[in-house]
């Protein structure tokens, strides 16, 4: 009897934490890859790839992303760093540019369950920019919405305060837990970052802050990972890599749990 009931309660305790409460530990990255050019304009998509199957991320954002462009070779930038890394891609197009297209990408180890390109407003004479939504379902069940953007880099920030508020408007009442990563073009403590942290939280760590550009000598903060939901997040590492080759941008990762319930 004793037995039967240890063996029951066993079977209570595992439904509960498979149905209720399910943790994931997540290696996201950001990587504003120069459309493949690297800092030297030699073009070279397998150090680009070399660099993600170094940190071996779940989920990458990656900026100036080139699709099928003549300066990129006609190649499919996002197609070609997936096969390289052995992971899933999707391409969201801010503009066409230079015989094909320029925007965003993701990469991602698990199979994507659903995706959007919402594109982000601009003035009339600056450039088209998108915010790339992903849903992915995890090994533990849980679905991850993981959005890759990149704001624009003009001095005067019209255009990003306009692409922050709309990101927050189209994600702010979601019920997915969601990453928000990308070249934000903008530091920790600017008006842009005030609005997105309406919706999302920066993590309050020193690593989260640290310069990202140029990757040779940084001197600002542009590129970060934030996150909603902040009481389900846990972040256990924290780091930025100048590979000052591959692209003129550092490359942030972060290793998150992520607790259901």
């Amino acid at each position: 009897m004793a037995n039967k009931i240890r063996l029951l309660l066993c079977v209570v305790f595992c439904i509960y934490f498979n149905g209720y409460s399910q943790t994931d530990t997540l290696k996201v990255m950001g990587f504003n890859i120069l459309h493949g050019a690297t800092t030297k304009n030699d073009f070279n998509l397998d150090t680009i790839a070399g660099v993600i199957n170094k940190y071996k991320p779940d989920l990458v954002a990656m900026q100036e992303v080139d699709f099928k462009t003549n300066r990129a070779k006609k190649f499919d930038l996002p197609t070609e760093i997936g096969i390289r890394t052995h992971m899933a891609s999707l391409f969201a197009r801010a503009m066409y540019f230079d015989g094909g297209e320029y925007g965003e990408a993701v990469l991602s180890r698990f199979s994507f369950v659903a995706s959007e390109n919402i594109p982000l407003p601009h003035q009339i004479d600056s450039e088209p920019r998108a915010a790339l939504l992903t849903r992915v379902k995890t090994k533990n069940g849980n679905v991850i919405q993981f959005v890759g953007t990149h704001l624009d880099h003009l001095s005067d920030n019209t255009d990003r305060l306009m692409q922050a508020k709309a990101i927050n408007e189209a994600l702010g009442a979601s019920e997915y837990p969601t990453l928000l990563v990308g070249d934000l073009n903008d530091g920790p403590d600017s008006e842009t970052l005030k609005i997105l942290r309406s919706t999302f939280y920066k993590p309050q760590i020193p690593e989260a802050i640290q310069k990202t550009w140029p990757a040779n000598q940084p001197k600002v903060c542009l590129d970060h990972i934030l996150y909603n939901m902040p009481e389900r997040w846990k972040v256990i590492d924290y780091e930025i890599v100048c590979e000052n080759y591959a692209s003129d941008h550092c490359i942030v990762i972060a290793t998150l749990v992520y607790q259901s319930n």
